[in-house]
């Protein structure tokens, strides 16, 4: 199991004000768990570890994205819950 200094569960789209203010509070040790629209932005994302990043299976398979991304970087939802859990912080943007 990874262990996540904080875990950033980013529900926004690329669009939105808060989409890049989360892009920006990332920081060495944190993870990111892309749900709801912010899976819009699976693909644009760079600059990342892509080991700490993460997108809701449910959520890529609703949108038709689930063939962008890689199946070490989908989490189902009990997946969520074990990312949440071995994160020392979370933040949901």
């Amino acid at each position: 199991m990874i262990t996540l200094k904080t875990l950033h569960i980013l529900n926004k789209p690329p669009e939105h004000s808060r989409y890049r203010l989360c892009l920006r509070a990332i920081g060495p040790g944190d993870g990111l768990l892309l749900t709801e629209n912010g899976v819009l932005a699976v693909t644009r994302l760079s600059g990342i570890d892509s080991e700490r990043c993460f997108a809701l299976a449910a959520d890529l398979e609703a949108r038709g994205l689930s063939s962008q991304v890689s199946t070490d970087q989908t989490v189902s939802f009990d997946g969520m819950v074990d990312l949440t859990a071995s994160a020392e912080n979370v933040i949901s943007w």
